[in-house]
């Protein structure tokens, strides 16, 4: 096992040391790959960054628990990433461009709206920062339980592992690097989600006896099992945080042409579609073959790594923990870049040199790989932390602030800076308050009652909204400037 992880990480540094001496001379191309990336590449990369650890880990943990009743969850996002692709993707692609030529997402909104104040830069850049400084923490505390778990190494060891090979990739080989990497990790991802689920299939007696029949049609073949009105709406709710997170929708800003988003579109789903029904299917069988061979399984969130060691040859065993593996540093990854371009990009360059050089800014946002790494890694050492939490408060948060004033921004000109402004801050506080306030409904949190990513959202899009409607009027430039982007658009669409 250890020697298929040694040639999984020797790929990994190899394909870091090529996207270093490919496309690193300047700040485009090093936190956008110039906009050149292949659909295929650019729609593989979105997928992994997006599913993390989640997909080999906590999906079919919760399946294994309780059935096809813990998939809508899957099924939420599944819906939300179609849309993100028909209705966010071609628009952003070519308005990020349109727009100065935009290579962040702080850094869009600030073009956008044509906003001197630098308010919409500094919060979100700030919302960014903090968040994934905090996501990143989770994906290393990940890596660390994994390297302990499966090779008996120390909990410190393992965060070191993780964290060092991501960070020297990213670091040298920058968004080239890491949409090749998380490529490379996609198709690891899609080959370990089909091959666990067939061969653990295989592996059982029979699934036509009368006791296998019951024992799954009783407690896990049920969608409904278990699941209330309020908690099948905010498990499909997740959907809606595709629209807000930047380390996914960069992606669509670096895809080389409108025309591949098509092309991305079908690949990207294609590869969701397998990779959940895979995980789906490893928590079911998984949760039938302990149950026939009465093995102990001690946490259930294991279980594919658990089928993985039981099932396979050690060197294809290793494989296939370094799909998980490639699910967490893959969005580890994407996350840190998306921290050094806010960095760089919307602090270093517009508050303190804004004469940089593109060498001098490549260099900083190298250092800033670096900082956020060393500080989510001492955020690590607490072994303790609560990784889904974090992960799911942080995708509300992310979904609220940024999804719907995206979205406004790329179809309605009639949207303010301060209307942008003020959605941002209002879905972020929405969803702090509904996590953290001291509100209750008949004695339980309000989070517990429904998904906070739910109130943010809708809270988010009426402030931005009625602020526009309220306030003073649009600017003319940013009329003409929305016109003609969706004239460019219909141009380049046909």
């Amino acid at each position: 096992m250890l020697t298929s992880l040694l040639a999984y990480f020797v790929l990994m540094m190899a394909i870091g040391v090529y996207a270093y001496r490919k496309s690193t001379s300047n700040v485009s191309e090093y936190m956008l790959g110039g906009r050149n990336l292949h659909p295929a590449v650019g729609a593989l990369s979105a997928g992994a960054s997006d599913m993390s650890g989640w997909m080999l880990m906590g999906l079919p943990g919760a399946v294994y628990v309780s059935g096809l009743g813990a998939a809508w969850i899957a099924v939420g996002l599944v819906i939300g990433a179609f849309f993100n692709y028909v209705l966010l993707a071609p628009r952003l692609r070519v308005y990020t461009e349109f727009a100065d030529d935009a290579i962040t997402i702080p850094d869009y909104l600030e073009k956008r709206f044509f906003d001197d104040s630098h308010y919409l830069r500094v919060f979100s850049s700030v919302v960014i920062v903090i968040f994934f400084t905090l996501y990143t923490s989770a994906g290393i505390v990940a890596g660390g339980k994994l390297f302990e778990a499966s090779f008996g190494l120390s909990y410190e060891l393992g965060l070191f592992i993780t964290a060092g090979v991501v960070v020297a990739y990213t670091m040298f080989g920058g968004f080239l690097a890491v949409s090749l990497t998380d490529f490379v990790q996609g198709c690891i991802m899609f080959v370990a989600l089909i091959l666990v689920p067939i061969i653990t299939y295989t592996q059982i007696d029979s699934f036509s006896t009368q006791g296998d029949v019951e024992l799954l049609a009783s407690s896990h073949l049920s969608w409904f099992a278990g699941v209330t009105g309020l908690g099948l709406i905010s498990s499909l709710s997740w959907g809606l945080g595709y629209f807000g997170q930047p380390h996914i929708i960069v992606r669509f800003m670096a895809i080389r042409s409108l025309a591949d988003i098509k092309v991305a579109r079908r690949i990207g789903m294609s590869w969701m579609l397998v990779t959940v029904v895979g995980a789906v299917l490893t928590g079911l069988f998984g949760y039938i073959y302990v149950t026939n061979t009465s093995a102990i399984l001690d946490d259930p969130e294991t279980v594919f790594i658990f089928l993985s060691q039981i099932l396979f040859h050690p060197i294809i065993a290793g494989f296939l923990l370094a799909a998980i593996l490639a699910a967490i540093m893959s969005t580890i990854s994407s996350q840190l870049l998306v921290c050094a371009s806010s960095l760089s990009e919307d602090f270093y360059k517009n508050f303190f040199r804004r004469e940089a050089s593109q060498t001098e800014l490549v260099t900083v946002g190298r250092m800033s790989v670096l900082g956020v790494s060393i500080v989510a890694g001492l955020l690590a050492l607490d072994r303790d932390s609560s990784i889904l939490d974090l992960v799911s408060n942080a995708w509300a948060g992310f979904g609220s602030a940024f999804g719907p004033v995206i979205l406004l921004s790329l179809f309605w000109s009639g949207l303010t800076r301060n209307g942008a402004l003020a959605g941002m801050i209002s879905g972020a506080v929405t969803v702090l308050l509904w996590i953290y306030g001291p509100f209750s409904i008949g004695g339980e949190p309000l989070s517990a009652i429904i998904y906070e990513i739910i109130p943010g959202f809708i809270v988010c899009s009426v402030v931005s909204v009625v602020v526009s409607l309220m306030g003073e009027p649009v600017q003319t430039k940013i009329i003409e400037r929305h016109l003609a982007f969706t004239k460019l658009l219909e141009e380049k669409a046909l």
